[in-house]
């Protein structure tokens, strides 16, 4: 009977530990090296909060707090948008339709050192097919530098994000729509309701939950982006363009990691405090069916 007992928290325990270890263990970790200037190579000096303030006093962390800022604003709703229009396309009783579900979703499964070649050549500014077409066809005699330039970069970097991960949003959505009940639409019909209307009235309120799991998910995901940004940017522009990469330069170039570790937290806090507020304006819009 004891052995009973404790079986349970035998086939668990690798999960628990594995946390504790891997998870936990370097979040305690990096909070108290926040606190600290350590550079690798040298023990951590205990610094208090001095990281803090040279972080709020520079002006560079608030430009790259900015560009982060700009990046979640435009990429959360393109990303949802997008997802929810190919969803709505592939969602259809058509013939070689899974076809196109299954290009929609290569992006997000392709390698991103292959896509970040690809959109590298397609933006580049001598031999890139952007500042071919916009020499031929709008005669721009100097287009600009795409991948250097700080706007221009942060546009570049919204757009391959929401090319890459849209697809993988869109098949949550898709099955958010397949677990409408179709009496619903039939019942619609029947009233008269047009299509406007089923959509506004009908597929909307109940697509609501998953609209809003993948708001949540599309904002921890911007705020954290580094993939395309590291694979896109390395070397090219002489500033971060998001915080996380920010966080990478500090850390990995320039082996900063008390100074890495307060920004990580900072980070932190924000994608924790937009969630919260997500979750608080959770109950005026998303309607689950009871």
């Amino acid at each position: 009977m004891h052995y009973r007992k404790i079986m349970p928290y035998l086939f668990i325990s690798p999960m628990v530990v594995g946390l504790i270890v891997f998870r936990f263990g370097p979040i305690a970790a990096s909070f108290l090296a926040s606190f600290t200037r350590w550079s690798v190579y040298a023990p951590p000096q205990w610094i208090g909060l001095d990281n803090y303030r040279e972080m709020f006093s520079s002006s560079e962390f608030w430009t790259v707090l900015t560009n982060t800022l700009i990046f979640v604003a435009a990429y959360v709703p393109g990303v949802v948008i997008l997802a929810l229009v190919m969803a709505l396309l592939v969602n259809q009783k058509l013939r070689g339709i899974t076809l196109f579900r299954g290009l929609y979703f290569m992006p997000y499964i392709t390698s991103m050192v292959a896509i970040a070649m690809v959109w590298n050549w397609i933006f580049s500014t001598r031999f890139g097919l952007v500042n071919y077409a916009l020499k031929t066809l709008f005669n721009v005699n100097s287009p600009p530098a795409w991948l250097a330039d700080r706007p221009y970069t942060l546009f570049v970097l919204i757009l391959v994000s929401i090319w890459k991960t849209a697809g993988f949003q869109m098949l949550i959505f898709l099955a958010g729509l397949q677990d409408i009940p179709r009496e619903l639409y039939e019942a619609a019909r029947v009233d008269g309701a047009n299509d406007r209307q089923i959509f506004f009235k009908i597929t909307l309120p109940l697509l609501s939950p998953v609209t809003f799991f993948v708001t949540i998910n599309s904002i921890i995901n911007a705020f954290r982006t580094f993939e395309v940004t590291y694979a896109m940017t390395q070397d090219k522009p002489s500033y971060a363009p998001t915080l996380a990469y920010h966080i990478y330069r500090n850390a990995f170039i320039f082996f900063r990691m008390g100074y890495a570790s307060a920004l990580a937290y900072i980070l932190l806090l924000f994608v924790g405090f937009v969630t919260f507020i997500n979750f608080l304006l959770k109950r005026r819009w998303v309607f689950y069916r009871a």
